[in-house]
C-alpha cells in the first residue's frame, strides 16, 4: 500500500502533493482522536459530537463572531482578509482588512474589528463602507488592537498588545481599553496588566472577563459606573489568546486546546482541536455551535449549551 503511494507521489505536480498530505492529515486526526473531544465535558458536549473541520487552507485564523443572522465571520489575519460562513459556503467579506484579528458585531449589524496592522478599531457596515473608531490615545497611535466586546449599552472595551516588530510603540505598555457609546473620547480602563488579550463580558454587562497570557492568568473585573473596572478576581490560572461564556457562566479559553471553567474558576476539561486554537465564539440557529478558529482551520463543535 504505502509503496504504491510512494510509486505514485513521484510523479504528481506539487499542488496535488501538498493537498494530499492536507487531506491526509486531517483525516488521520479524525480518525485518531475523534473519540476524545473534550475529557470532562460529557455534560457540555452533544452526544457523539465531534471536531469537524468546515474550512481549511488559511495562513492564521482569529476572531470568531455570529452576526444573529446565520453567518459567523472570521479573520484571517497574515492574508488581510475577513471571511464570511453561512449555510457550509464560505465567502470573502473584506479584502485589506488591516491584519484585522478580534472581531465583533454591534446592535445595528456592523462588524467592528481590531485592525492590529492598521493600529486602529474600525467599523464596517453590511455593504463594506468602513470607517475608524479609534487609533490613538493620548495623541500616539495605538500599539496593535487585538480583541474586543461591545457591552450592552454600546460602549467598547479593547485590548492592545504588541507581538512581532515593536521598535515604533507609543503607548509605553499594553493596555486596556474603553470606547464610551456614542464615541466619545476613549480611555484607559486597565493599565496594570503584563499583555492583555482576549476579552469578553457577560450578557447582563456587570462583568469583563480579560486574560493575560503575559502573567497566565484571566481576571474578571465588575462593570461599574461609565465603564470603570474593579473588584479584580482570578477567573482561571490560566492566559487565553481569544474566549467565550456559555449560558451556565462557563468561561472558554484558548490556551494550546479550548480550556473550560466554571463560574467558580475550577477547571472542568480540555475540548481537543487539531491545531492550536486561537478564538471561539457561540452560534449557530439554536445558539449550541461552537466555533473555533485554530492556525490554518475553522472548526465547529455540536454543545448541549447556548451560548450566552
Amino acid at each position: 500500500m504505502f509503496f504504491v503511494i510512494e510509486t505514485w507521489f513521484t510523479h504528481v505536480t506539487k499542488p496535488m502533493k501538498k493537498l494530499f498530505v492536507q487531506l491526509f492529515v486531517v483525516k488521520s486526526f479524525l480518525i485518531c482522536t475523534s473519540s476524545a473531544v473534550g475529557d470532562g465535558l460529557g455534560d457540555l458536549i452533544a452526544l457523539g459530537a465531534k471536531v469537524e473541520m468546515l474550512a481549511g487552507g488559511f495562513k492564521f485564523t482569529e476572531g470568531p463572531a455570529w452576526d444573529g443572522k446565520g453567518a459567523v465571520y472570521f479573520s484571517d489575519i497574515p492574508n488581510e482578509r475577513i471571511h464570511k460562513w453561512a449555510r457550509g459556503k464560505l465567502t470573502a467579506f473584506r479584502e485589506n482588512s488591516g491584519r484585522a484579528n478580534g472581531l465583533y458585531f454591534d446592535k445595528a449589524g456592523n462588524l467592528i474589528a481590531c485592525e492590529g496592522g492598521a493600529r486602529r478599531v474600525s467599523l464596517t457596515t453590511m455593504d463594506g463602507r468602513t470607517s475608524t473608531l479609534v487609533d490613538s490615545f493620548g495623541g500616539k497611535k495605538l500599539n496593535s488592537p487585538n480583541d474586543l466586546w461591545i457591552a450592552p449599552d454600546g460602549g467598547i472595551y479593547f485590548t492592545d498588545p504588541r507581538y512581532g516588530k515593536s521598535d515604533d510603540l507609543e503607548q509605553g505598555g499594553f493596555h486596556v481599553y474603553y470606547l464610551p457609546p456614542g464615541g466619545k473620547e476613549v480611555r484607559r480602563a486597565l493599565d496594570d496588566l503584563i499583555k492583555p488579550n482576549g476579552i469578553i463580558g457577560t450578557a447582563d454587562g456587570y462583568r469583563l472577563y480579560v486574560a493575560d497570557p503575559g502573567a497566565k492568568k484571566t481576571y474578571v473585573y465588575r462593570i461599574g459606573k461609565n465603564g470603570a473596572l474593579t473588584g479584580r478576581k482570578l477567573a482561571a490560572d490560566s492566559g487565553s489568546d481569544g474566549m467565550t461564556l456559555d449560558a451556565k457562566g462557563n468561561l472558554y479559553l484558548t490556551a494550546g486546546s479550548v480550556k473550560v471553567y466554571g463560574p467558580d474558576s475550577r477547571h472542568i476539561g480540555d475540548i481537543k482541536i487539531p491545531e492550536g486554537p486561537a478564538n471561539v465564539t457561540f452560534g449557530g440557529v439554536d445558539g449550541r455551535t461552537l466555533f473555533i478558529t485554530a492556525r490554518t482551520g475553522f472548526y465547529s463543535l455540536r454543545m448541549t449549551v447556548k451560548g450566552q
